[in-house]
C-alpha cells in the first residue's frame, strides 16, 4: 500500500500510533502544530478511529505482516523525525520502534506513571527493562542534584467512568465494527473482549461486596503481629510480565516465590498475596497458591487477599516480593525492604535488595533512605510529567508539558532552563567521576 501524503515537507515531522482510549494524543498535537511541526496519526483499528479522526489522521487497513515495509516507507517518504506511541512491545509498535530507531528517529514512549497515583510516563525509547534511566545509584545522586524539590502531594484525580468508557469505547467499537478493519490484529495481549469484558466487570463487583471481609481479613493480618512477606500479583498479559521477566505467567512465578519461601523463609512467618485490582480472575491464582503450598507443606503459611489497603500491607510487611511492579515504588517510598524478580526501573543496588531471592527471606536489605528521595527526585524530574490521561484538568496539563518536553528535545533529560547544558555536564561529572558542584 502506497502511504497518504498529506503533508507538505517541514523539518519536524512527529507520528503519533496507539495511544490511550482518551484526548491525550489529540492535544499534544495540537500543541505541536501550532509551533509548526507535521503531525500524523496512524490509525490501526476502528477503535483509535473514534478517538482521532481528523484531517492529521490516516489509516492503515492491511495486514498485520506488510505492516513493517509501510510503516518504513512512511517514515522515509514524509521524513518523520519523532514517533509516540503507548507501550513499545505492542503489536505494531515493536516493529516500528524498531525501524524508527534504526533510521535515526527519537522514539517517546509512554505508559501510566512509575509514581502514583497522577503521573504520567515519557521517555525515550523504552520503559522498565528498556528504560535509558540510569541504574547507578551515583548517576541518579548527581541527577538528582541539578533538580527542583518535588511537591508530592496529589494534585488530580483520574476519572474511572472516563477511563472505563474509553476502553469500552475502543474496545466494543472494534468486536462489532471490525469488518472495517478487517485484517487488524488486537496489539496487546489482554483476552478477547467478550471474555475479558465481562470477567472484569463481576470480579470487580464481587470485590467490592466483598470488601468489608476483604478489609477485616488485612486488619486481622496486621493486628496479629505475625511476620509476613508481601507478594502483589500483576496481570498475566501484562507486557512487564511478558516482556521484562524470567516467567511465562503469573502461575509461574508464585511457584518460584513459594518454592524458595517454602525453604528459606523463617518458619513462623507468612507469605501474602494480593490480587491485583484489575484483574478479571480467568485462571484462580488463589487455587494455584493452595495447591502449590499443599504440595510444599506451607498451606498454614499463605493466605491470598483480593483486595485490601495497600499502604497498610506494605507498611507491616518485613519485605515486599515482586516482579517488576510500580508497586515496588510504593514500597520504597515507605522504607521497606524490596526484593525485584523481573527488569524494573527501580532495580538499583541501594534500593533493593541485590542478592537472590532465598536471601531476601532472612535478610532483607533496607532501602537507602537518601537514595530512595534522590531517586524519586530525578525519576519525576526527568521522565514522569504531573498529570492524568482522563480527567480533563490533569490532561490538559499533562499534554502541554508533553509537547513542550518534546519540542524542546528534552523528553527524558533534565527538564529547567539549560537543560542540554545541564544534563551534558552531569554526565560528564559522573563518567570522570567527581561530583556536582
Amino acid at each position: 500500500m502506497k502511504p497518504q501524503s498529506i503533508h507538505p515537507p517541514r523539518s519536524r515531522h512527529i507520528v503519533f500510533l496507539q495511544g490511550m482510549p482518551s484526548p491525550f494524543y489529540r492535544h499534544i498535537a495540537r500543541h505541536l502544530k501550532a509551533r509548526g511541526w507535521s503531525v500524523t496519526r496512524i490509525n490501526l483499528c476502528i477503535g483509535d478511529w473514534l478517538f482521532w479522526h481528523d484531517g492529521d489522521a490516516i489509516s492503515y487497513p492491511g495486514r498485520r505482516c506488510n505492516w513493517p515495509v509501510f510503516i518504513e516507507k512512511f517514515f522515509l517518504e514524509h521524513a518523520v523525525t519523532h514517533l509516540v506511541l503507548l507501550g513499545e512491545n505492542r503489536r505494531y509498535h515493536r516493529q516500528a520502534v524498531d525501524i524508527a530507531l534504526a533510521r535515526g528517529i527519537q522514539v517517546i514512549v509512554n505508559d501510566f506513571g512509575y509514581i502514583r497515583p497522577d503521573w504520567i510516563t515519557f521517555e525515550r525509547n523504552g520503559m522498565s527493562g528498556a528504560s535509558l534511566f540510569p541504574r547507578d545509584p551515583e548517576a541518579i545522586r548527581a541527577l538528582a542534584a541539578y533538580l527542583p524539590e518535588v511537591d508530592w502531594t496529589p494534585r488530580f484525580v483520574d476519572s474511572a467512568f472516563h477511563m472505563a468508557r474509553g476502553d469500552l469505547l475502543h474496545n466494543l467499537s472494534n468486536l462489532f465494527m471490525g469488518w472495517l478493519f478487517p485484517f487488524y490484529r488486537r496489539s496487546d495481549r489482554r483476552p478477547h473482549t467478550l471474555i475479558y469484558t465481562p470477567a472484569s466487570g463481576l470480579r470487580l463487583l464481587t470485590n467490592r461486596l466483598r470488601k468489608t471481609r476483604t478489609d477485616q481479613e488485612v486488619a486481622d493480618l496486621i493486628a496479629s503481629n505475625q511476620a509476613y512477606y508481601l507478594f502483589p500479583l500483576q496481570l498475566d498479559f501484562d507486557f512487564q510480565i511478558v516482556a521484562y521477566s524470567p516467567f511465562d505467567g503469573i502461575a509461574q512465578s508464585i511457584r518460584f516465590v513459594l518454592a524458595s519461601f517454602a525453604r528459606h523463609a523463617p518458619v513462623n512467618s507468612l507469605l501474602v498475596l494480593k490480587e491485583h485490582p484489575w484483574d478479571p480472575a480467568l485462571k484462580d491464582w488463589e487455587n494455584i497458591l493452595i495447591r502449590e503450598a499443599v504440595k510444599l507443606g506451607i498451606d498454614d503459611r499463605v493466605r491470598y487477599l483480593r483486595g485490601g489497603h495497600l499502604d497498610s500491607l506494605i507498611t507491616h510487611a518485613k519485605g515486599v516480593v515482586t516482579v517488576n511492579s510500580t508497586t515496588g515504588m510504593r514500597a520504597l517510598h515507605l522504607g521497606r525492604p524490596l526484593m525485584v524478580l523481573g527488569q524494573a526501573v527501580f532495580d538499583v543496588s541501594g534500593l533493593t535488595h541485590q542478592g537472590e531471592l532465598d536471601s531476601f527471606w532472612s535478610s532483607p536489605v533496607q532501602p537507602d533512605a537518601a537514595l530512595v528521595r534522590d531517586f524519586l527526585k530525578a525519576l519525576a524530574g526527568t521522565i514522569q510529567i504531573r498529570g492524568v490521561f482522563f480527567e480533563e484538568g490533569g490532561l490538559s496539563l499533562a499534554a502541554q508539558e508533553a509537547a513542550n518536553r518534546i519540542a524542546t528535545g528534552c523528553v527524558g533529560d533534565v527538564y529547567h532552563t539549560n537543560a542540554h547544558i545541564q544534563t551534558e555536564k552531569m554526565l560528564a561529572e559522573v563518567a570522570v567521576g567527581s561530583t556536582p558542584t
